[in-house]
């Protein structure tokens, strides 16, 4: 009677062991799950970047409506192209074309005739005896016209002459457009009354078809040059070009340009 107190103890031990064991069992599942805890950390470590994916997708969407605006102008805002036209066709339009159309009596302003191009020719016959003599007179041309001349050269030998085929006899240049007409306004404003004892051209130097021609004895007389860097005085013949049909037309054209004529009754004075 004496141990069963001691059994009873032993057995209560015993229970108590048998119940600690399984919790003891499932503590390093309890560890497990704790480490099974940095799973929703991946998962919060993807929320940014699904942030990032609608920030951008909001971006784009904020970018579209300004292209759209910016492609599509708003209906007065056009754009101005500015365009110099030069002075000298400005008055051809504004002045010379209506009045030949009331002098010529035109049906169409297509009719009115018109300055179609200008060519300058310096002829070169010391270049056969001088090298240098086609890289000056290449050089003045330049210079007076801005637009690089082409040479010249003979089609046919000349033995009276000492002239070989292809030799260089000559330097020309065709103006045309905005460079014509900027040149045309020079000679007639500037060049022309800086000649010594200027008192017109002739009015009579025609061809027949309306076309002009006009020759200088220096080419000193154009501002472009320098009369100190000149190696010789060359002359130069200036052909312009019309479209008119008759000499009348073409002098009354260049007479209301300001070609400067002489008068009738003035002799011919030759330049």
């Amino acid at each position: 009677m004496a141990n069963a107190p001691d059994s009873n103890t032993k057995e209560d031990q015993v229970a108590e062991a048998k119940v600690a064991k399984p919790s003891a069992a499932k503590k390093p599942a309890a560890k497990k799950a704790a480490a099974k805890k940095p799973t929703p950390k991946k998962a919060a470590a993807k929320k940014p970047a699904a942030s990032k994916a609608a920030a951008k997708t909001d971006a784009k969407t904020e970018v579209r409506p300004g292209k759209s605006e910016s492609a599509k102008p708003a209906a007065s805002e056009k754009a101005v192209i500015v365009v110099n036209v030069p002075r000298m066709k400005q008055v051809y339009r504004d002045d010379v074309v209506t009045v030949l159309i009331r002098e010529f009596g035109y049906s169409n302003p297509m009719q009115v005739p018109s300055i179609e191009k200008i060519i300058i020719n310096i002829g070169l016959g010391e270049a056969l005896d001088s090298n240098s003599a086609v890289g000056a007179a290449t050089g003045d041309l330049q210079k007076i016209t801005g637009q690089k001349p082409t040479e010249n050269r003979a089609r046919m030998s000349i033995a009276n002459f000492k002239l070989r085929e292809g030799s260089v006899v000559g330097t020309s240049v065709t103006l045309r457009a905005q460079r014509m007409w900027q040149f045309f306004d020079r000679l007639v404003n500037i060049t022309l009354p800086r000649t010594r004892d200027f008192r017109g051209i002739s009015r009579t130097a025609f061809d027949g078809r309306g076309n002009y021609s006009l020759g200088l004895r220096d080419q000193s007389t154009f501002p472009e040059i320098d009369y100190n860097e000149i190696d010789r005085i060359r002359g130069l013949q200036v052909t312009i070009v019309t479209t008119a049909h008759t000499d009348e037309e073409g002098r009354r054209l260049l007479e209301l340009l300001g070609m400067p004529f002489m008068h009738v009754d003035e002799p011919v004075v030759t330049y």
